[in-house]
This record gives structure tokens, C-alpha cells and sequence, in this order.
């Protein structure tokens, strides 16, 4: 097998804003050379992403939120958010296995695991049975170390300057 076609794990992390755009980004150039992808969003349940609709368009390009649309309490998660992500980090290790995919997003994953809502030494094991030819990117702040450690490529999005401090809200489109 060429390099061109051995598998990667990629890590978008750090306090900018960007880090699921570039990996839904990443995964739609994916999908456009007849790639199967599939997008775990752990924490996230919202159903009106713009990546959700688009997807139900998309042949082949599938996404499966891991989580509730309200916000998770670091200090005291509610019981309901740690077994949804579990439930998520469940079918990434039986997709990973499987081999059905060629590129798996798990969005949001440092952040559950910065949670303490899944174990990373479940998440490093899972990780180690990634096929050869499979891509694999991981999006949130707070990635782990060691994370950091076995990914092939680690981008750190840096906040400089951001239209919030401006009184900016969330907007349809830009930021979901």
C-alpha cells in the first residue's frame, strides 16, 4: 500500500473558532472523491446544524449526534449526557473496527473527554484498531497529550480576535 493511501489521524484543537469546519471540510473533499464518512458530534444534539440537512444529501455521508441539544455542566454532568457519549464512543470503536467508513470525524471527542464523560484510555484503544487506509479527525479544545502524541497531524486554531466581543450572536449558517 502507497503512501497515498495509508490513513492518517488528524487533531483540530485550541480556542478558535474553525476546528469543525475544517474537519466537515476535510470530510466533504473526502466525500467528493466517493469516500464514505461518517461524523460522530459528541455533546451535540441540536437539530438544525447546517451540516445535518446537507448531509441528508449526501449518499454516503452520514452523521450521528452523540449528545443533547443542551449545554453540558463540566463540575456535574447530568447522567443523560455520559451514557450518550458513551453510547457515541461505542459506535466509533464497532465503525472503526468495521472498516465501513474511509474517513470518521469524531467531533467534539477532547471535549467529552476533557469532561471526563468518556475514558481515553477507551478512546486510545479504539483509535489503535483504525485501519491502515482509514482517516480519522478528531475536533475540540483541551486535546489530551496523548492524543496529541499518536496523531499524525495536530493544528491548534488560535483565537485572535472574534465578532462575539462585538455583541455578534451565534448565526444560521456561520456558526451551525
Amino acid at each position: 500500500m502507497g503512501k497515498e493511501s495509508t490513513g492518517t489521524i488528524q487533531v483540530y484543537t485550541g480556542d478558535g473558532k474553525g476546528k469543525t469546519t475544517a474537519a466537515l471540510g476535510q470530510a466533504l473533499r473526502a466525500w467528493g472523491h466517493d469516500q464514505r464518512v461518517l461524523v460522530l458530534q459528541f455533546m451535540k444534539g441540536r437539530i438544525n446544524y447546517g451540516e445535518l440537512s446537507a448531509a441528508e444529501r449526501l449518499e454516503g455521508f452520514d452523521i450521528v449526534q452523540c449528545g443533547r441539544e443542551t449545554f453540558v455542566n463540566k463540575e456535574n454532568p447530568e447522567p443523560e449526557d455520559i451514557k450518550l457519549a458513551q453510547k457515541g464512543l461505542k459506535l466509533a470503536g464497532k465503525e472503526i473496527s468495521a472498516g465501513r467508513y474511509d474517513v470518521i470525524v469524531l467531533d467534539e471527542l477532547n471535549v467529552a473527554l476533557d469532561y471526563n464523560l468518556v475514558s481515553l484510555d477507551e478512546v486510545l484503544e479504539i483509535l489503535s484498531a483504525k485501519p491502515e487506509n482509514m482517516e480519522i479527525i478528531i475536533t475540540g479544545r483541551y486535546a489530551p497529550p496523548k492524543i496529541m502524541e499518536i496523531a499524525d497531524l495536530v493544528s491548534e486554531v488560535r483565537e485572535v480576535k472574534h465578532h462575539y466581543q462585538d455583541g455578534i450572536s451565534a448565526r444560521e449558517g456561520v456558526e451551525y
